[in-house]
């Protein structure tokens, strides 16, 4: 049975026992979740390196990973602690509603990266683009390399890379040229001056071997489309370049501008 003296103490100092009884509870977890954290930061380091440690821009972003962690568990604790005692319980509220609203914001800060996160894995699942695809994407044609979780790795002909974010990728027209056969058509344009000889240009073309045929004409001129062989898509963009090459030296010879 518990004494009067004690009881009434109880009473009078309850709200101050429950913050104690938190600032404890709360100092108790961050030591836990110190040594959970730096175990299994020893854990990921012998499994990836080796046993060597990681280099210090790693080891930093662990650390700063860790005191995030450590605030957040400080900053509730203080908070609930806080809206114990009636007088200070508009600062409690205060600084819970100020945790919620930062969420908030950085959340909608961070909208764009969620949303090419969310984008690579339905493209995962959907698979309008595989590793090794040859693909256009706005204009920008390249093999695709790698499929990561925000963006998406092309290879050009020129063997630049092209970083898409995912979410462009998502909802733009891709044009996919091996999604359901394993060799495609190359295919490549040469432009000539609206008053050029077109007949003369068609000639030259088919003196050189090369299938040409007229497939718009412009106000800036006439296009002509140059029909290749079948080919393998990795080799797609250079029989194209060697295509425009060889049309552009025909039309040369033949005196057509």
């Amino acid at each position: 049975m518990v004494p009067p003296l004690a009881t009434s103490f109880i009473d009078r100092h309850h709200a101050l026992i429950i913050a104690v009884a938190v600032v404890v509870g709360a100092v108790v977890l961050l030591a836990i979740v110190d040594r959970v954290l730096k175990r299994w930061s020893a854990r990921v380091t012998d499994r990836l390196t080796g046993g060597q440690e990681f280099s210090r821009a790693t080891a930093t972003r662990l650390t700063f990973g860790r005191r995030v962690v450590e605030a957040l568990i400080i900053a509730v604790a203080v908070a609930i602690a806080l809206a114990e005692f009636d007088a200070l319980d508009a600062l409690g509220t205060a600084i819970l509603t100020s945790s919620a609203i930062t969420a908030a914001v950085l959340g909608f800060a961070a909208r764009q990266t969620l949303a090419n996160g969310i984008a690579g894995m339905m493209i995962a699942v959907a698979q309008p683009v595989r590793i090794g695809d040859l693909v256009t994407v706005e204009g920008q044609t390249g093999t695709v390399e790698d499929i990561g979780l925000v963006y998406t790795w092309l290879r050009t002909g020129g063997d630049a890379r092209v970083l898409v974010p995912n979410e462009r990728l998502a909802t733009a027209i891709v044009r996919n040229d091996t999604v359901r056969s394993a060799s495609v058509s190359a295919e490549a344009t040469v432009w000539t001056p609206l008053d050029a000889d077109s007949d003369l240009a068609l000639q030259a073309l088919q003196d050189a071997g090369l299938h040409g045929r007229i497939c718009g004409v412009t106000a800036e001129g006439i296009e002509f489309v140059l029909l290749g062989p079948t080919v393998d898509p990795q080799d797609r963009l250079k029989i194209e370049a060697d295509l425009r090459a060889a049309a552009l030296g025909a039309l040369r010879n033949a005196g057509v501008r």
